[in-house]
């Protein structure tokens, strides 16, 4: 029966496999940790009292790149190339979702509607990323090489949604919250399409490295047609919405280390 465990199962048993899953993660948490980085430098005076939260973002991204290279190296493997049509990250920049890396190198000071757009897009992606390391922590939880990673990442992904919720309804109250739904709604609506198509990329990579055989591969790209076709018809809804989070101040609190895997 072809399943989310079995599925994971089988890539994260296979040294090639589990090479490519992991050099995809690791580039792109060590991007989101550049780019929380740059964009906590960049904060506007009016906003300082949000850079430490920024970069303690930042730095939780980071953490979670080591994680996913140390994991390569417990296995005795070398990261691996990403091919770009797999590169979440690098996709949502070029779609526009997001501060273009043009304007995060530059040394001038963002405005506030560029926090705005930062912590909208960040609400979506992270959404996306709580989602998918709660699957992997429920499946995964007590796995012996993957185990302890999943939890302390799916821990800190939780962590990011509930701050990027809170933040924005600070923003909402202040008189923004029109654009904060404008931005989120843009966001949401091309999230879901580049994550359809990196989605097909990888399971076509992975089929290939686990030589899976063509009704296999059909059904999974089946699935993944359907998964969007439910987030166009409204799934796309638990993106935008906002509420306060019972975890209020999630960034504020001392980070956690990984001294086991970094």
């Amino acid at each position: 029966m072809l399943s989310a465990k079995s599925l994971f199962s089988e890539i994260l048993d296979d040294d090639e496999s589990f090479r490519l899953f992991c050099s995809i993660a690791a580039g792109g948490e060590s991007q989101g940790g550049w780019e929380n980085g740059r964009i906590a430098a960049l904060v506007p005076e009016s906003q300082r009292d949000l850079a430490p939260r920024i970069r303690r973002h930042g730095a939780d991204e980071d953490k979670h790149g080591r994680i996913f290279n140390a994991l390569l190296k417990k296995r005795r493997l070398e990261p691996c190339q990403v091919p770009p049509e797999t590169d979440y990250t690098l996709l949502l920049e070029r779609n526009g979702i997001g501060l273009a890396h043009e304007q995060l190198r530059a040394e001038r000071p963002l405005g506030e509607q560029d926090i705005i757009m930062y912590l909208a897009h960040s609400r979506v992606t992270e959404q996306r990323a709580s989602e998918q390391m709660d699957l992997l922590r429920r499946h995964f939880a007590d796995h012996p090489d993957v185990g302890r990673a999943v939890k302390m990442i799916s821990h800190d992904e939780d962590n990011h949604l509930a701050y990027c919720h809170e933040e924005l309804l600070r923003f909402a109250y202040a008189g923004h919250g029109r654009e904060i739904q404008r931005i989120l709604h843009e966001c949401a609506h091309a999230e879901i399409r580049i994550y359809r198509d990196v989605s097909l990329a990888v399971m076509s990579h992975m089929g290939r490295i686990l030589g899976w055989p063509g009704p296999k591969a059909a059904l999974l790209a089946a699935g993944i047609h359907a998964i969007y076709a439910y987030e166009r018809a409204g799934g796309w809804r638990r993106m935008v919405s906002l509420r306060m989070p019972e975890r209020r101040n999630a960034l504020g609190e001392p980070a956690t280390s990984a001294p086991e895997f970094a």
